[in-house]
C-alpha cells in the first residue's frame, strides 16, 4: 500500500468537481497544470480565474519533502511556531553530508560519525512532530520522493529546487525555501504567483544514443537560464507518451535550470507501470478513475498556442544526443560538434571524470543504459581512459541493480560505486585527483555545472550529458569523441565502434530492497526532547529578526556590487560549508564569498567604507554590523539562480544587509529574501547598475510609504558629493510587506498563533 494513500483518495475525491467547477470560471478548456493549481487552493473551490504572471494566489500543497542540509534550518525555524505536530505529510531525507570519497561502505561510515549530531537532531524532530525520516544512505530525495510519495494531480513543495523532479509522475512539485514550508507544516497557506505557462509539444520517439536528458538540455538551449523564470512547462503530445516515467522525471528535474516554477506531464501509461512497479497499485487504481482530469483537455493539446502563453516544438526522433557547458548548464552543443568547439575556446579535450547518477539520472533504466555501454567496453577490451563514477539514487534502486548484475558491470570496469547519495553533484566529493586550481575537465550527468560546483575548482571545466553519453566519452577519455560516429582502439590494437546503449525501463523481477532506511515517528511527540549544544559548532537555535527600521535605510553602504552571474552558489557555497547550514552565524562565514567584485574582478576581497581597507565580505559585513551600518547588495540578471537554499538570504539578513537591488532576480531567492524580511528590489532601469560606485551611500527616500505597486525612491551619493536618484521596482503584496514589516514571515506566523 502507498503511503497517506487516504489523504491521495481525499485529493481525487475532490479534484473532478474542482477542476470542473475551474473551467467554467476560467471559461475555456484546462491545461494539466491549471487542473492541479485550481484543485488546490486553498480556499477550496475556484471563485475567479487568476490572471498569469500576476496575481498571488494562496494553495495548499499535499506533501513536504526536506534534505538534510535545508532541513535543519527548516525545522529551527518550524520549532519557533508554536505546534505540535506538521499539518501535512512531510519527510527528511538524508543525502547532502556524505562526501563521495573511497566508496559506498567507507564513506558513509565516516559520514554516520563526522555528522552524527545533525543526523540525531534531524531524526529527533522529526519524531517529535511526526516526520518521516530518511535516513543517510536510504538514497537521493527526490529518486525516493519519486518511488514512494509522488502521485499524479497532486501538489508538493520541497525545500530543494530539484523537487520538480516530481512532475515526471504528474505533479506539481515546487522548490522553496525553508520559510516557504514552516507555513505549510504550520497549517497556513502557501503562496505563488500564478505561474505563467509553456507546453512543450513532443512529437517522434527517442532512438539511438538520444535519451530523455537530450530533451531538457535541448530545452536548456532554447529558454537560457532565466526562460523559464515563472512559469510551469508542461509537456505534451505523443513524444511525451513515447517517455519513460522516471525518464520524465529527469526532463523535469533539470527544469530548475532554466528557472522553471516546476514542469510537468499528464499522467499516461507509462507512469500507471511506474506506479505498479513500485507497488503503489492502490494510487493507479484511484488515477485510473479521474485519468481524464490528470492530464491537459484535448482541446488544449490540439491548438497549444491558444491556452500557452508560449509553445516549444521538438520532435524526438530528429533530436541529437547533447552535452551542455562548461559553467552553466543552458550552453547546448550537439556532441558531434563539441570537439570544434572546444578547441576554439581551450576548453581541455582530455576527461579526468566520469561521473553518473545523482537525483537526475539514477533510475533503473538510467543504469542499464550505462550499464550496456560498460559491457560492450569489457566485451571489446576497451580500458576506460578516464575514472569513472556512480551514485545511485536510492537504496531500493541500489539494492536491485546489484541483485540483477548491473553494478558487477561498473565494477568489472573499474568504477567507484559512492553512497547513495548526491555527492560530487553538490560539491560532496573528495575528488581522488585534485587538481587545485588546474584547467581540466570532467562529464557528468548532474544537472548544474557551475564554477567550482563538484570540486571547488573553478577551472574544472564541467560537461552535462545523459549517463550512456557519459558513459562513452569516459572510456574515450576524450570530450571530443563522438560515439554515434567515432571508433576507438582497443587493448589489443584493433578499431572498435560501440553500439547504441540499450535499457531496461522497469526490473522484469520486480524492485527489491533490504532495509530502504525509512524511520516511521512516533504517534505522540510529545514526551520527544530536543536538545542543541550551546557550545556546538554544527546547530544553532535561531534568534528571531529584528525589523528593519525605516531611519536604518538612510546612510546605507555598498557592501558588493556583484559582476555577472551571481547563483547561490556564489552567494551561499555548498560542498565544505554543507556542515554548518544548521548554524547560521558559523555558515554566515561564506556569505557571498563566491560573488565577484564589479570593481576589482575578484571574489571575496571588497573594500570597506569605514576605513577603506579591502577584506573579505563577511568579515567587512561584520564591521558594519558593529558600527549600527547598514547594506545594500547590487547584483546582475537572474541574481540567485540554481538551489533553493535560503541561507543565501538568511546569511546577509543575518550580518545586516538591508536591501538586494539587482537587475532581476531568480524566483525562489527573491521569495526567500522577502520571507527573512529584506528589500529584495529591482532597477527600474537597467542601465542604472552602471551608475553604482564603489564608496557609494544609499539613502530610501520614501521607504515610510512602502506599498504594492509603488516604486521605491533612492538616492545615491557619491563621494564626489554628486548625487543619483534612482527607481527600483518590487513585487511585494500587502502580506509581504507585512513580513518586512514584522522582521520575517516567521514572526508574523509567531505573532499570528499567539
Amino acid at each position: 500500500m502507498a503511503f497517506d494513500i487516504d489523504m491521495i483518495k481525499k485529493v481525487y475525491a475532490q479534484l473532478p468537481e474542482r477542476v470542473d467547477k475551474a473551467r467554467q470560471i476560467v471559461g475555456t478548456p484546462l491545461t494539466l497544470s491549471e487542473k492541479i493549481l485550481y484543485s488546490h487552493l486553498w480556499d477550496g473551490t475556484a471563485t475567479k480565474a487568476f490572471t498569469r504572471g500576476e496575481d498571488y494566489v494562496n494553495f495548499a500543497p499535499d506533501r513536504i519533502a526536506l534534505q538534510d542540509a535545508t532541513a535543519q534550518m527548516a525545522l529551527l525555524q518550524f520549532m519557533q511556531a508554536g505546534k505540535s505536530k506538521v499539518a501535512v505529510p512531510t519527510t527528511v531525507h538524508c543525502d547532502h553530508l556524505i562526501q563521495a570519497k573511497q566508496g559506498a561502505v567507507a564513506d558513509l561510515k565516516r559520514a554516520n560519525e563526522t555528522s552524527s549530531e545533525v543526523f540525531d537532531f534531524l531524526e529527533a524532530v522529526s519524531n517529535k512532530y511526526g516526520i518521516g525520516f530518511w535516513k543517510p544512505g536510504s538514497g537521493i530525495i527526490h529518486q525516493v520522493v519519486l518511488e514512494n510519495y509522488a502521485f499524479p494531480g497532486g501538489m508538493m513543495i520541497g525545500t530543494d529546487s530539484h523537487t520538480v523532479n516530481e512532475g515526471g509522475l504528474g505533479m506539481v512539485a515546487i522548490g522553496v525555501g525553508g520559510a516557504d514550508a514552516v507555513d505549510v507544516m504550520a497549517n497556513m497557506a502557501w503562496e505563488l504567483k500564478f505561474p505563467k505557462l509553456i507546453g512543450v509539444k513532443l512529437t517522434g520517439e527517442l532512438n539511438g544514443w538520444t535519451a530523455s536528458k537530450d530533451v531538457i538540455l535541448k530545452v536548456a538551449g532554447i529558454l537560457t537560464v532565466k526562460g523559464g523564470t515563472g512559469a510551469i512547462l508542461e509537456y505534451f503530445g505523443p513524444g511525451a507518451q513515447n517517455l519513460s516515467c522516471t525518464g520524465k522525471g529527469t526532463i523535469c528535474n533539470m527544469g530548475a535550470e532554466i528557472g522553471a516554477t516546476t514542469s510537468t506531464f499528464g499522467y499516461d501509461d507509462s507512469m500507471e507501470r511506474f506506479l505498479r512497479a513500485t507497488e503503489r497499485e492502490d494510487i493507479a487504481d484511484e488515477a485510473n478513475k479521474i485519468r481524464e482530469y490528470l492530464t491537459g483537455d484535448a482541446e488544449v493539446y490540439e491548438t497549444p498556442e491558444q491556452y500557452f502563453d508560449q509553445v516549444i516544438e521538438i520532435d524526438l526522433s530528429e533530436l541529437r544526443p547533447h552535452l551542455n557547458g562548461p559553467f552553466t548548464p543552458d550552453l547546448a552543443t550537439p556532441v558531434g560538434e563539441l570537439g570544434e568547439k572546444a578547441r576554439k575556446n581551450d576548453w581541455p579535450l582530455k576527461v579526468d571524470w566520469g561521473l553518473i547518477g545523482s537525483c537526475t539520472n539514477s533510475s533503473y533504466e538510467d543504469l542499464t543504459r550505462s550499464a550496456s555501454i560498460a559491457q560492450q567496453a569489457i566485451d571489446k577490451k576497451l580500458k576506460p581512459k578516464s575514472e569513472f563514477g556512480i551514485n545511485p539514487g536510492s537504496e531500493q534502486i541500489r539494492y536491485t541493480a546489484e541483485r540483477d548484475g548491473i553494478l558487477s558491470v561498473f565494477e568489472n570496469l573499474g568504477a567507484t560505486i559512492f553512497t547513495n547519495a548526491c555527492g560530487p553533484c553538490i560539491g560532496q566529493w573528495d575528488r581522488s585527483d585534485l587538481k587545485g586550481d588546474e584547467k581540466n575537465t570532467i562529464v557528468h550527468s548532474f544537472n548544474r555545472n557551475f564554477s567550482k560546483r563538484a570540486d571547488g575548482n573553478p577551472n574544472t571545466h564541467a560537461f552535462v550529458g545523459s549517463p550512456e553519453m557519459v558513459t562513452a566519452i569516459a572510456i574515450a577519455g576524450r570530450l571530443d569523441f563522438d560515439p554515434l560516429h567515432d571508433t576507438l582502439i582497443n587493448e589489443e590494437g584493433d578499431e572498435v565502434k560501440l553500439d547504441v546503449p540499450v535499457g531496461i525501463e522497469l526490473p522484469p523481477l520486480g524492485f527489491d530492497v533490504r532495509d530502504n532506511g525509512y524511520i516511521e515517528p512516533v504517534t505522540d511527540g510529545s514526551g520527544v526532547n530536543i536538545t542543541v549544544n550551546p557550545a556546538s559548532e554544527r546547530l544553532e537555535l535561531l534568534t528571531p529578526f529584528e525589523p528593519i527600521q525605516d531611519d536604518e535605510l538612510q546612510g546605507v553602504k555598498l557592501l558588493i556590487k556583484a559582476f555577472g552571474k551571481c547563483t547561490t552558489d556564489h552567494i551561499s557555497m555548498a560542498g565544505p560549508w554543507l556542515r554548518y547550514r544548521g548554524h547560521l552565524d558559523n555558515i554566515s562565514n561564506n556569505c557571498l564569498i563566491g560573488a565577484v567584485n564589479a570593481y576589482n574582478k575578484k571574489t571575496n576581497f571588497v573594500k570597506s567604507q569605514l576605513n577603506g581597507d579591502y577584506g573579505g565580505v563577511p568579515d567587512t559585513q561584520r564591521d558594519y554590523k558593529a558600527a549600527g551600518i547598514k547594506t545594500i547588495v547590487v547584483g546582475d540578471h537572474n541574481y540567485g539562480e540554481g538551489s533553493s537554499r535560503e541561507h543565501a538570504a538568511m546569511e546577509p539578513r543575518h550580518l545586516g544587509v538591508a536591501a538586494v537591488l539587482v537587475k532581476s532576480f531568480a524566483r525562489i531567492h527573491e521569495t526567500n529574501l522577502k520571507k527573512q524580511g529584506m528589500l529584495g528590489l529591482t532597477f527600474d532601469d537597467e542601465a542604472n547598475y552602471d551608475l553604482i560606485q564603489e564608496d557609494d551611500t544609499f539613502n530610501f527616500l520614501d521607504i515610510s510609504d512602502f506599498a504594492p505597486g509603488k516604486s521605491l525612491t533612492i538616492e545615491v551619493v557619491h563621494t564626489d558629493g554628486t548625487k543619483d536618484i534612482i527607481m527600483a521596482n518590487h513585487t511585494y503584496n500587502a502580506s509581504q510587506i507585512e513580513w518586512y514589516r514584522e522582521g520575517s514571515a516567521l514572526n508574523l506566523i509567531k505573532k499570528q498563533n499567539a
